[in-house]
């Protein structure tokens, strides 16, 4: 009778056929209550004075959300937010996919001294390297000083406040995003299916691109859909490195608030940038599962 009642409990139900509530689940209801206080609340609050808060009165709940669209600028900027964000996603890719190849035919040894290197970063501060690509950059930076003393320029290159600049610094910042997930979809991939595409006759780049890359795409949709969301709400970066047609959605929120107070518009780029973030992903979970990908972490 006792074995039954456990076999029962690990199935979820009682002996008379009503459900149990698991202890152990317990322990998950303080970080519900930290995400509710935290995440859910601030956003429900943020949607809430997209409606509520306007610069003069009104009865128009979208009068905010009107304001936005008839403003040139501010679509030309969201606009501007989404390139930028394509642009890092490609970058990063291309940087990231043959680094991740790399890492996964080495010896894992090596591999794992490549894998330090990329977590590297995350151990300092985003706002440290930000500066740090400043000195970089600069006219009077590492790379422009040292092609002035070697001659190949005769004036410093414009490295600094131009879409180059935000480019490398949102790079070196999001590549990890792309690395891990390409890194996790190729170790799944079996190594002896190209071994059995060569041995039928397939050169080495034939066998790369017609078995290899097939199997890898889940990680290079997951990793390029990480890094397009996160690049989304980047603020440090553009406003350090970039110049005014670099200006990303975030930095016109971070306006609106510090010299105007105007909470409502604030509010309204807020959640318009949040509502096309979450398309993104709804149509992005039409073709991926990031829980495949990122499984396959554990076992690697």
């Amino acid at each position: 009778m006792r074995q039954a009642r456990l076999t029962a409990e690990r199935s979820g139900r009682r002996l008379g056929g009503g459900p149990i509530i698991n202890r152990w689940a317990l322990l998950a209801v303080p970080a519900i209550v930290f995400l509710i206080a935290f995440f859910l609340a601030p956003l429900v609050a943020v949607s809430l004075r997209s409606v509520t808060e306007f610069p003069k009165p009104t009865t128009d709940i979208f009068a905010n959300y009107e304001r936005f669209a008839a403003s040139a600028s501010n679509v030309r900027v969201l606009a501007n937010t989404f390139w930028v964000a394509v642009l890092s996603t490609v970058v990063c890719l291309a940087l990231g996919y043959p680094y991740a190849y790399l890492m996964n035919i080495v010896r894992p040894r090596i591999a794992g001294l490549l894998l330090i290197a990329v977590l590297l970063p995350f151990w300092s501060s985003l706002l440290v390297r930000t500066y740090a690509w400043q000195v970089i950059l600069r006219d009077t930076g590492i790379i422009n000083t040292f092609l002035l003393d070697m001659h190949w320029v005769e004036e410093p290159l414009p490295l600094i406040r131009t879409t180059l600049g935000v480019m490398l610094g949102m790079s070196q910042i999001l590549l990890p995003f792309m690395v891990l997930p390409l890194y996790a979809s190729m170790r799944r991939i079996d190594p002896e299916l190209t071994k059995a595409a060569a041995n039928l006759g397939a050169r080495p780049f034939t066998a790369f691109r017609r078995v290899f890359l097939p199997l890898s795409m889940p990680g290079v949709l997951a990793g390029s859909l990480l890094v397009f969301v996160l690049a989304l709400g980047f603020y440090i970066t553009p406003a350090l490195l970039g110049s005014p047609k670099d200006t990303m959605i975030s930095q016109f929120i971070a306006s609106a608030v510090q010299q105007r107070l105007d909470w409502g518009i604030a509010s309204t780029m807020g959640v318009i940038l949040l509502a096309l973030a979450l398309i993104v992903l709804f149509v992005a979970s039409r073709f991926v599962r990031l829980r495949d990908v990122y499984g396959s972490l554990e076992e690697s």
